[in-house]
């Protein structure tokens, strides 16, 4: 499988450490990381390209997912998730990675890498990696919806829309006074 991997500065030596982990596994490794440590280097631009990587390859047919760090692997998460057709879970533990393949069908994973030690990290990789989509209905419905609000914005309907609801602002309360403290 070809695994795309981006971090910033707090995940390089997580990733140098990943690749060859990963390549020993018989995975292809592309990294979209920088290539060396620059304590003032930012995240959004190694993050995106490695999930852009990702849907390119998936869309050509090419069996393939990502992986991005940080120090907490929130904002390399947003990164990536602002990629049309990325769908990338934040994993910090073996469920969390499971369960971001099995239910979501996430492409790509970010994980800070100041939360976990290189095992803890490899370990949820490796779970999210081995771990298919199940392709059931309920979660194959949800994740054709979020690809609809991708593309053009569309939502189911409110199931609350129908219900009456009082106007607050409108109420008449002269009980309430701002300035009473």
């Amino acid at each position: 499988m070809r695994i795309h991997i981006a971090t910033d500065h707090a995940g390089l030596e997580f990733s140098t450490q990943l690749q060859h982990h990963l390549a020993e596994a018989g995975h292809e490794v592309i990294d979209h990381g920088p290539v060396e440590y620059d304590a003032l280097d930012d995240y959004p631009a190694f993050c995106i390209r490695a999930a852009q990587a990702v849907v390119r390859d998936q869309a050509a047919g090419i069996e393939t997912l990502g992986v991005v760090f940080g120090g907490s692997g929130n904002g390399e998460q947003i990164a990536a998730n602002k990629v049309l057709g990325a769908r990338a879970a934040l994993v910090w533990s073996i469920a969390t990675a499971e369960l971001a393949r099995e239910h979501n069908d996430a492409n790509v994973i970010a994980i800070g890498a100041r939360q976990h030690t290189f095992d803890e990290a490899a370990a949820f990789i490796d779970r999210f990696i081995s771990t298919p989509f199940s392709g059931e209905e309920r979660h194959a419905r949800r994740i054709a919806q979020l690809a609809a609000y991708e593309q053009d914005g569309t939502l189911e309907p409110d199931p609350r829309a129908s219900i009456p609801r009082p106007d607050v602002l409108a109420a008449d309360d002269s009980s309430f006074d701002p300035e009473a403290g």
